[in-house]
């Protein structure tokens, strides 16, 4: 079985700062975050790797990881854009893309198999690839009524910023770890009293450490991609007089998936730790994160050699 690896690179990262996030260095070898993704990617058993990314990064972003990566594994581009479907304009002070469902949108031609999709900027730990590579063989090998999607469950806990707020897919699961409600959570932070406030004021049953959280690494079938297209438009329409500030992310999409019930979620629960950079303040504890999985040989010294 074919399967890919779809990475969204194309997010301009405006909280980083200056400098792209998604190439920021890792180790003394010059490996971004995205490197160790695709190494335990390719080690889990994908085949090819989608990135996803803008036009204007496209240079350096070739330059610093796609032309190395292109000589381990089969890697193609996609170019998420400002273009919207010829019956909406784009506004003109309109600067960033329309989020994650339009990003996996803009691989439509581009993945014809299963495949996995995660961000660049975050590192999601070494066990759950080889977790979501058996979940794509296993769901592959079923009739089922419904599209298969799976989606990686941290504890809260392990995924906050020392430095600033966060933005969490709060997931709540039944008995048998199939998803009933996702929540797109936003400025998540952590108060000096132990407790933890977010934008929604989700109350400490739903919000706590140790809640479980999407970071945006879901495994699906190419269906899904079809349904990204239906769904962006519905939310063009709905959202058609506040296209300035309008943003359809993947966990939205997904809790209308349950509300109509045309797909069954799958947690896939993971006691990794998260690492990511979403402050530039977050790059020197991230790399030295990096210096001690090295150590401890989680690694090799040279992982592309």
């Amino acid at each position: 079985m074919k399967t890919t690896l779809v990475v969204m690179a194309a997010g301009i990262g405006s909280r980083y700062g200056a400098g792209i996030k998604q190439l920021a260095k890792m180790d003394d070898n010059g490996y971004t975050i995205i490197d160790y993704s695709i190494f335990d990617a390719k080690k889990a058993g994908f085949d090819k790797v989608v990135f996803i990314i803008r036009r204007d990064i496209e240079e350096d972003f070739k330059e610093v990881i796609g032309d190395r990566i292109s000589k381990i594994i089969d890697v193609e581009y996609a170019y998420q854009s400002l273009e919207l479907p010829a019956a909406y304009e784009v506004p003109q002070n309109r600067t960033k893309p329309w989020g994650t469902v339009h990003a996996v949108l803009a691989a439509k031609d581009l993945v014809n198999e299963p495949f996995l999709v995660i961000n660049a900027d975050d590192y999601y730990g070494k066990n759950v690839f080889k977790d979501f590579h058996e979940f794509l063989d296993d769901a592959n090998n079923q009739d089922a009524s419904k599209l298969q999607i799976a989606m990686a469950g941290y504890k809260l806990k392990n995924t906050l910023s020392d430095n600033g707020t966060v933005t969490r897919g709060v997931s709540v699961g039944d008995s048998d770890n199939k998803l009933v409600k996702i929540i797109e959570t936003h400025e998540i932070a952590l108060g000096e009293d132990g407790k933890i406030t977010s934008r929604e004021n989700l109350g400490s049953d739903l919000l706590n450490l140790e809640s479980i959280v999407s970071m945006n690494m879901w495994a699906t079938f190419p269906k899904f991609i079809d349904l990204c297209e239906e769904y962006f438009e519905k939310y063009l329409e709905k959202n058609k007089d506040n296209l300035e500030k309008a943003e359809y992310v993947l966990p939205e999409m997904i809790g209308e998936f349950l509300e109509e019930d045309i797909a069954e979620i799958t947690i896939l629960p993971t006691n990794d730790k998260w690492i990511g950079i979403t402050y530039k303040e977050d790059l020197a504890p991230a790399q030295e994160e990096f210096r001690k999985m090295l150590e401890n040989k989680d690694y090799p010294e040279n992982i592309w050699l």
